[in-house]
């Protein structure tokens, strides 16, 4: 079995601010990486890890997912820290970005569970006779969700950024994108839904000729 990996402790400068950090890894038995460093940095100097530019011995650190004793950071080494803060305004339409953000991800949990569920009717998993009625209600559910897309959309569009908020822009832009793409999976599902309804419907006339 691999040694527990050992937390690595940094000292991190910022402007006039000194940040003493421990930098333990996400994953079990791995070493700390330079996103693990990063993280840590975003929470305690509140500057965002894409506007961070970390240097240490006078290196700019880069790569993202080497572990920091390939980069020579080691344990009680000093990292600066140059960077810009969101402005506590960024701050707050930031937040509402990232609850909208967790509210999509609850709405696509619905849409994946509609799709399983679809998918056990197409393999034969429901006898013949329930088909068409959950079915139905399948469709109902895609409906739903879509229209809580749309609303998420809605809201998105209502946060009014000023030009200089480029990591809510940025996120705002990404976020609207993920809508979009959930959008299309739910037509796509509806359709599937809408064709398999028809096929049901062609096989009951038949029978019933």
């Amino acid at each position: 079995m691999a040694a527990p990996a050992v937390p690595v402790t940094v000292t991190v400068s910022y402007s006039n601010e000194k940040h003493t950090i421990q930098i333990s890894s996400h994953e079990e038995d791995s070493e700390p990486t330079l996103q693990d460093m990063a993280l840590l940095i975003e929470q305690v100097t509140g500057v965002p890890v894409p506007f961070q530019k970390l240097i240490c011995k006078g290196k700019s650190l880069k790569e993202m997912e080497q572990p920091l004793s390939a980069l020579g950071v080691k344990n009680g080494c000093k990292v600066m820290l140059i960077g810009k803060r969101n402005s506590p305004e960024e701050e707050v339409e930031l937040k509402k970005l990232k609850d909208l953000e967790k509210s999509v991800e609850q709405i696509a949990n619905k849409l994946e569970e509609v799709n399983k569920e679809f998918t056990g009717i197409q393999k034969g998993f429901l006898a013949k006779d329930l088909q068409a009625e959950a079915l139905n209600h399948l469709d109902k559910r895609v409906k739903g969700t879509v229209e809580q897309f749309m609303k998420i959309l809605e809201q998105i569009d209502s946060i009014n950024l000023p030009e200089n908020f480029s990591d809510c822009k940025l996120k705002k832009k990404g976020l609207v994108k993920k809508v979009q793409a959930f959008l299309a999976q739910c037509d796509t599902v509806e359709g599937s839904i809408g064709q398999e309804m028809d096929k049901l419907q062609s096989k009951n006339l038949a029978l019933a000729e």
